[in-house]
């Protein structure tokens, strides 16, 4: 099976989740994308900061700070689909469309995304599975304390 092209925006989240795993976290990057430029990158940055809230795509959105206008017509990007806490800040913001890597790893909350009216495209790319596979059966009681098991 082909895969889709990588764009701006899903490779910086790429990136950004790679720059986590190499500070000892989680690799979980997200980009935000607004008139076709990424405006805001983020990692998972719990283990690093000691902070449950740092979610990838918590510290894009942070990064991104005000936006004029607001987040509409913004794209939120993430390596992995978001879990309820952050499918709630992309309902909050009204953001139109999440682009996700893959959610073979972890489910998350796209349901309730496109319940909110946002657009959500699931990429199912293979470097985003690998990359947290990998991570899981190395880190796997890292990983567990990450999606509250």
């Amino acid at each position: 099976m082909s895969q889709p092209p990588i764009d701006e925006g899903m490779r910086a989240a790429i990136e950004e989740a790679r720059q986590g795993r190499r500070e000892g976290g989680i690799p979980i990057g997200s980009s935000l994308v607004r008139d076709g430029k990424v405006i805001a990158r983020g990692h998972n940055q719990r283990v690093q900061d000691g902070d449950p809230i740092t979610h990838a795509e918590i510290d894009c959105l942070r990064n991104a700070g005000r936006i004029p206008g607001n987040f509409r017509g913004a794209t939120l990007y993430s390596t992995l689909m978001p879990c309820y806490l952050c499918s709630g800040a992309a309902v909050q913001f009204g953001i139109a469309k999440v682009i996700v890597g893959e959610s073979r790893n972890f489910p998350g909350g796209p349901e309730f995304m496109r319940a909110h009216g946002i657009e959500v495209i699931d990429l199912d790319l293979d470097e985003c599975v690998q990359m947290m596979a990998d991570f899981i059966k190395e880190e796997p009681t890292l990983w567990n304390e990450d999606i509250g098991v």
